[in-house]
């Protein structure tokens, strides 16, 4: 018998016991020099939950360029899916669910509404207006009638 660092008996230790490797076969795009073979359905998945381009690079050990170049159909795919989830959850949120602060939100960014109420008068241009009634033109004037017309009500 064996005896484990605290004396206890190794055949009666519980848990699960270890598992076998065993070889299974992947159906996938090979790519790159070493040809690791890369499902196209799990790059979707892994765009879809969110996953950045160099994250799901690393997952498969594969060069970014690479994955860009052979998957970017999938990656957009995914990425589309999970903005589309977004969009439904989020608005079965506001809707469905009446979470003020998601329909607060959703307001502001689709109906372009906002917390500043502007008056609709304070931005518009000021009105031009010509009296028609004052037929002056300044070159019917010589500089001595100017100089006077700019001086009338002063006191020199």
């Amino acid at each position: 018998m064996s005896q484990d660092s605290i004396g206890r008996d190794n055949t009666q230790l519980r848990g699960p016991k270890p598992k076998k490797m065993v070889e299974t076969t992947v159906k996938g795009i090979p790519i790159g020099r070493d040809k690791t073979i890369v499902p196209p359905e799990e790059v979707e998945k892994l765009a879809a939950i969110g996953c950045k381009n160099h994250e799901i690079a690393d997952w498969f050990g594969v060069n970014l360029n690479t994955l860009k170049y052979n998957f970017s159909s999938q990656l957009l795919k995914g990425r589309t899916n999970m903005k589309m989830t977004l969009r439904r959850t989020m608005f079965n949120n506001a809707v469905h669910e009446n979470n003020t602060t998601m329909q607060i939100w959703l307001s502001k960014n689709i109906l372009a509404m906002s917390d500043n109420p502007m008056d609709g008068d304070a931005n518009a241009p000021l009105p031009w207006t010509h009296d028609d009634t004052d037929d002056t033109n300044i070159e019917d004037f010589d500089e001595d009638e100017l100089y006077e017309e700019e001086n009338d009500g002063q006191e020199d």
